[in-house]
């Protein structure tokens, strides 16, 4: 019987967008589609009380350069050469976060992943900006003017809002997280994990 797996992210997250490059290995290895499901990580961190990693290791030493030395490992053992920090890290996601379940709703989500998660993580664009948003979508094939249209209905908004307050409820503290028939495992280091509850 196939697994249910589910990937949530927020395209804030660098690990989120790590994550996403190396999940296609999992889904062929494994013959199992992963479920992509908008969140809204601030959200998150606000209803648990967390913070950024970068907030989280401001005064401790070491330990932020520890983190960026697993990244660096993490992208070399996959060969993640376009990978690039954001130079307007933090980046406001709510827009491109609400435009991932617009996305959805018209069935190019998969799409709109590779559009957004290259200009976050690869091209260094400000995601943030309506205009910037809408010259990645069109440059896609996606009707960035209908997107940012529909980022403002209610139904998307509340979708967003829901598909938060249930990650939060089933345990969830942060991006990226993952489910596996229901179970969790939190962090693009956990995905050996995430592999093995599927095949298992």
């Amino acid at each position: 019987m196939t697994k249910k797996v589910e990937f949530l992210f927020d395209f804030g997250s660098p690990n989120a967008y790590l994550s996403w490059k190396v999940v296609p290995e999992i889904e062929k290895r494994t013959a199992t589609k992963f479920q992509y499901v908008p969140v809204l990580l601030g959200g998150i961190f606000k209803a648990t009380n967390n913070v950024s990693p970068v907030i989280a290791n401001q005064g401790i030493r070491n330990k932020g350069e520890y983190q960026f030395l697993e990244i660096d490992r993490f992208v070399t053992k996959h060969g993640l050469s376009k990978f690039k920090f954001n130079p307007h890290f933090p980046v406001n996601t709510l827009q491109i976060m609400r435009g991932a379940i617009a996305a959805e709703k018209e069935n190019i989500l998969p799409k709109y992943l590779d559009a957004v998660m290259a200009a976050m993580w690869e091209d260094g664009k400000k995601m943030d900006d309506p205009d910037v948003i809408k010259v990645v979508l069109d440059a896609a094939g996606i009707d960035g003017a209908h997107i940012l249209a529909r980022i403002g209905e209610a139904d998307v908004k509340a979708k967003l809002v829901a598909n938060t307050e249930n990650a939060v409820e089933r345990g969830a503290f942060g991006i990226p997280t993952f489910y596996v028939d229901g179970d969790i495992y939190f962090g693009k280091d956990r995905l050996r994990d995430v592999e093995e509850a599927i095949a298992g």
